[in-house]
């Protein structure tokens, strides 16, 4: 039994007129009489009631008839799902400002991955996915966000962040003795002013407001040498070169981790997809259940 002998079936039933339904799939009448007579031999029931005037379905091939074109949809369904797992499909992924070094290799074997060329904030990224014009995006999300825009995520890296400070000392500090930065530009910083307005109360560092767009950059380090205190970077300054006055320090009591997952949205069925996520997926915990981590009480990924 043959798929194309089952199209055939369906297209005889619908017809029922040999000649008509030979046409509609262009191929020769007695050669469809004939793959027709072979699937009856292989099934071992009559389909068809046929003589010169007419052509009607069997007890047989009327109830046989519903499941094969459910047979026939799900082969369809199998084809275009291969299609997009051999990448004829991209998958589009947004990111902030981290992506995992070895992403491609990682997806190479599952799915085509176009990177999106628009750097956007966490925030504007998740939207992006829930609204469609994303299919996965590597940002920094709280449980209730998810929520609210029916995403999943998954852990796919970590950064433990440090300190910044003036002179020569780089042992720890206390989070109590550092300064955290909070940017007046909303649209920008909202996940990252969301994130340090929380490490602040749970930590006692202290919170600090700008409105230079001081997170990162020159104008940051210009603020940690105005500083009284250390001040914890953000992601996006994780692997920033520091200027040769400033040093780094360790940040204990607790240690701060910043999470980055990877999110699709809820209703995503595609192989391609939910292939990417898989194969991105964090191996361990990276550090942030250990007993000195903290992360935010509502991290997706806080246990």
């Amino acid at each position: 039994m043959e798929l194309r002998q089952l199209q055939y079936f369906v297209a005889v039933a619908e017809e029922l007129n040999f000649g008509r339904a030979a046409a509609r799939l262009l191929i020769a009448g007695p050669s469809l009489s004939q793959q027709i007579k072979a699937l009856e031999r292989d099934l071992g029931v009559r389909l068809f009631d046929r003589d010169r005037r007419s052509v009607s379905l069997t007890p047989a091939g009327a109830a046989l008839l519903p499941e094969t074109r459910a047979l026939l949809e799900r082969a369809d369904d199998l084809r275009h799902r291969a299609r997009r797992l051999s990448g004829s499909e991209p998958v589009r992924l947004g990111y902030v400002n981290w992506l995992p070094p070895d992403l491609t290799a990682r997806t190479a074997a599952v799915a085509r991955v176009h990177m999106d060329a628009w750097v956007a904030p966490s925030h504007t990224q998740a939207a992006r996915v829930a609204e469609g014009g994303l299919d996965l995006a590597v940002c920094w999300l709280r449980a209730e966000d998810l929520e609210r825009r029916g995403l999943r995520a998954r852990l796919i890296g970590a950064d433990r962040l440090y300190a910044v400070a003036t002179g020569p000392g780089t042992g720890p500090v206390p989070a109590r003795e550092t300064a955290v930065l909070l940017d007046d530009d909303t649209t920008s910083w909202w996940s990252w002013n969301v994130y340090a307005e929380e490490l602040a109360r749970d930590t006692g560092a202290r919170a600090v407001r700008v409105s230079d767009g001081g997170i990162t950059g020159a104008a940051f380090f210009d603020h940690v040498r105005r500083s009284r205190r250390p001040v914890i970077n953000s992601p996006k300054g994780q692997t920033a070169p520091l200027p040769p006055d400033l040093v780094k320090r360790p940040v204990v009591a607790p240690e701060v981790y910043w999470t980055w997952s990877l999110v699709w949205r809820r209703s995503e069925d595609r192989n391609a997809v939910l292939g990417v996520a898989e194969a991105l997926g964090a191996e361990g915990d990276l550090g942030i259940h250990g007993p000195d981590a903290w992360l935010p009480r509502n991290d997706p990924h806080r246990s």
